[in-house]
Order: structure tokens, then sequence, then C-alpha cells
């Protein structure tokens, strides 16, 4: 209980950093590798994940806080979005969705769980379970908030070994889909996730996106890959033939697994590197072929590399996303850092899609999720939030320039802060995209021959320092020297929900 407080307070301590909330056009639906409204406004989903997929087939955590408190908290924290899983059978088993919340709790002897719900959701506790799924949605939706349906079927991985008839499968797919049709803030509905079967997957994704879309056509269909969900590198030779078209979304999950052996280094770069080659050889080349793609991380927020990797590749990419759970305050929510909740909002405009304008870059900074900013010719360049930034350019001659000026990135020396210059073919002008695995270092040579990489101080002033963590060291962090070039492109985005709750209609 200690631990999931702490997880509120945490959310509920920023609500004041709430972003404007924008109208958004439902229901939604694809253009090429983007999600949009009916405007053709882009929408980001930013989303958390919300488990309700246990034993008792009830949403994680309402034996701590009031359901009010916990779609408030993930309001305020800056996500727009919920990745709410349940059992699919709750749909398609008449007898388990009429089973009231009290009595799944008794079947299972779980006592302590079912005082602690009656003491914080009273009012859900005799709901049917389908009803108390059907309630967390309603909260969600007062607050803003988006959901994606996350139907689970079991843990394991082939309907023939999990012993459940996917014609029952279907059926419960097409029960949840006609559930919630007319209910505007659900936006998506996942569809089986992790098989290992490829013959399966075409099969059964087929009927199951076909159900969804012919029972509720206003969803997106949402379907993940083989293995833990981290390949969808057969869709490059075989698509999916569907009878629909803008409502596809396919979603990849970001695991350790992505590392293979670079883990054992432990080295950041090397486990960077080899985590963002998998993601994008195994699906993340999809997105670049005009696929929309959701990536789902799934790693604990203790391991910060791993976390300034994925920020990195979001800032780069622009895929939508979700991050940890809302049950897991060891993970996610209880981070080391006060200013998570800062960077969860910053990550919503970090990226290809912070501006308007375009045919330009901007410098991004995934620890901290900003990005270099200039105020004059004679003031330090320092972090700031990416959608102040200047739209940079990257020449042939690899200088990287201020569009619309004769400035230019420069540095001067060791342990100094980096410039802006109008003598662009001096040294320290010229920028290499430095390797090391990540591909995340910007490194150039001063007068003397010294290579130095572009860092950010503990004030968030941009200076040069002797580039780090370029060997095996495993206790290195590079951290401050990792940056990330945006390409930004012309569509705008919308990245908070305003809902109308008098169009919601329950069956």
């Amino acid at each position: 209980m200690g631990r999931f407080l702490l997880f509120s307070l945490v959310f509920l301590s920023v609500l004041c950093l709430q972003p404007p909330k924008l109208v958004v056009a439902l229901p939604l639906h694809t253009s090429s590798r983007w999600i949009v409204d009916e405007d053709g406004g882009r929408v980001k989903l930013a989303c958390v994940n919300w488990p309700a997929d246990k034993e008792a087939a009830v949403a994680g955590g309402l034996g701590h806080r009031p359901v009010g408190r916990i779609s408030e908290g993930i309001a305020a924290a800056g996500y727009n979005c919920v990745r709410l899983s349940l059992p699919v059978l709750l749909a398609a088993d008449e007898s388990l969705a009429s089973l009231t919340v009290r009595k799944s709790f008794q079947r299972l002897g779980l006592l302590d769980s079912l005082a602690g719900f009656e003491a914080n959701n009273p009012s859900m506790l005799d709901l049917p379970l389908i009803s108390a799924y059907q309630a967390v949605v309603s909260s969600l939706a007062e607050n803003n908030l988006m959901v994606i349906i996350d139907s689970q079927l079991s843990s394991k991985p082939c309907f023939h070994s999990s012993g459940i008839n996917p014609d029952l499968w279907v059926k419960g797919l097409t029960q949840l889909a006609t559930m919630f049709s007319g209910v505007p803030n659900v936006v998506g509905m996942c569809l089986r996730n992790e098989l290992r079967n490829v013959k399966e997957w075409y099969r059964y994704m087929q009927k199951g996106a076909e159900a969804v879309h012919s029972a509720n056509p206003d969803v997106l269909v949402i379907i993940s890959g083989l293995g833990d969900g981290t390949d969808l590198s057969f869709l490059l030779n075989q698509q999916l033939e569907l009878t629909f078209t803008g409502k596809l979304v396919l979603e990849m999950h970001w695991r350790g697994s992505l590392a293979g052996k670079a883990q054992e280094t432990g080295n950041p770069n090397k486990v960077c590197g080899r985590v963002v080659n998998s993601l994008m050889r195994r699906g993340g080349v999809l997105l670049q072929k005009g696929w929309p793609l959701m990536v789902v991380n799934e790693l604990g927020a203790e391991d910060s590399g791993h976390f300034n990797c994925f920020f990195g590749l979001v800032a780069e990419m622009d895929f939508d996303w979700a991050l940890g759970t809302v049950e897991e305050t060891n993970g996610l929510m209880d981070l080391k850092h006060s200013s998570f909740s800062q960077r969860i909002l910053a990550l919503q405009d970090a990226g290809p899609n912070a501006s308007g304008n375009k045919h330009h870059i901007v410098i991004s900074h995934p620890s901290t999720d900003q990005c270099i900013l200039r105020k004059s010719l004679y003031e330090p360049l320092r972090l700031g939030p990416c959608t102040q930034s200047e739209a940079w350019g990257y020449t042939p001659q690899k200088t990287f320039t201020v569009k619309g000026t004769y400035f230019c990135l420069q540095a001067v020396g060791l342990g100094k802060p980096a410039r802006l210059s109008v003598i662009c073919n001096l040294p320290g002008s010229n920028w290499e995209i430095v390797s090391c695995g990540s591909k995340m270092y910007l490194s150039t040579r001063l007068v003397d021959g010294t290579t130095v990489c572009l860092d950010a101080d503990s004030s968030n002033h941009i200076v040069t320092n002797t580039c780090k963590c370029s060997s095996r060291d495993d206790t290195c962090d590079p951290g401050s020297q990792w940056f990330k070039i945006a390409d930004i492109s012309p569509y705008s985005p919308r990245h908070i929900l305003q809902i109308s709750l008098a169009s919601s209609t329950w069956d």
C-alpha cells in the first residue's frame, strides 16, 4: 500500500504541470505512419499501462486508492492515454462477466484485497466484473484520458497450448468492441499479444481484426508481434490482408531481451545500440515504410540508461508509446529522479512533430527530454523545452546552422561553453555523429586537434568535454553527452483529449 501511495503522490504533486487541453475530433484513424483525428491533426498517443488481467480480473491498485484519484494522477503526470488490459474471456464468458468484484476476491481467498477495495472503491464492490471495468473506463474519460482496451488471453503463447477455443476469442473481441461502440474515449483495441506461431498469427489476427472492425469501425485495431512482442519483421515479406484501411496500428514491446548478450557487458552505449538496432530490424523499419507503430516499454525505471536510450529513439522516430504500469511503483513511477513527471510532459513535445515548420531539425537531449536553445548570440546555449527550439539545419559540411541566420554551432575549448559563430569554417565547427554503439554523440576537433563531445553541464548549459564512456566501462553514465538529431515533419501534434461524456453509451 505504501508503494502505491508513493505512486499517487508523485502523480498528484505535478497537477499544476498539465499542458493545455486541445480538442481532438474523434474517432481516430491512420494516415500513412501517423495516428490522426477526423480533422487530420496528429494525435500522439502517450500511454501508461494499467493491468486488469490478473486472476481477480480487476484493475490493479483499486484496493489502495479510489479509481478517481488514480485517473487524476495519470492525467496529472502528462499521459493522455491508458492501455487498460483485461481478460478477453471476461466478455466471452457470461458466468465470469456477471461475477461481482466481491465474489471474485472471495473465490480466490484474497480477503486483504477485498478489504482494501471496499475501503477505497465501495461503490464498485458489488458490480459485475465487466461493469467494474466499464467504471474504470468512465473514470478515465472524466479525466480526458483516451483508452486502449488491451485484450489478454492467457499466459501461454498459442491457442492450442492455452486450451482456448479461437472462436471463443473472436467472440470475446466482438462483444468487447460492441460494448464500447459509442464510447468516445475508447479509441483502440489491442488484439491478443505475444503469439509464437507465424501461421496462427496471420490466421487469427486477420479474424480478430475483422471482427473488431465489423463490430466497432471507430476504434483503431492494434496488433502486436511474435515472440515476446518484439518481432514484426515477417510483415516485410507478407502483409496482413484486411478488408478495411486507415485503422491498423502495429505494436512492439521494448524489452531488455532486445539487447541480447550486450546486457551482460553493462556498457550503456553498447546496450543501447544493440536494443535500438534490434528493434529497428525487427519492426521499427516498418515505421519508415509508412506503418503506424506504437512501442510499449516494459523495463523498470531503475535502469535510467535504458530509459534515456528509449527517449532518444522517441525523439528521433516519433512513434506513439506506452510506458510502465500503474501499479509497479518500484518501476516507472518510483524514479530516483524527481523531475520524471516533467520528462513525461517534455516527451510529448520532443521529436519530429514539435513544430509546424518544415525541413529542419532540433537537437534533443534524451536524459532531460529537452532541446538546445539560444536566447541571443551572446548568451550561452542551454537546454530548454523542445517547443521553443530554434529550427536547425545540418549541412553537407557537417555544420549545425540556425535556419534563417548565418550562425553555426562551434566548440572553442575543452570544458568551455559551446557558442554560435558566423565564421563556420574554423576548427570546432564540423560535427560528427559518433557511434560508440548508441550513435548519440556529437563530436568535433578543436584547433589543437583535441576531440571533444557536446555535453550538458549541471546547469543545463551546453559545453564541450572529453568524450566519455567510449570504452567497455559499464559503470560510466553517458547521459549528459547523449544527443539526438530529430527531423521535423509537417504534422502538428494534438496531445491531450477533451471528451464529451454526453455521447458515452453502454450496451
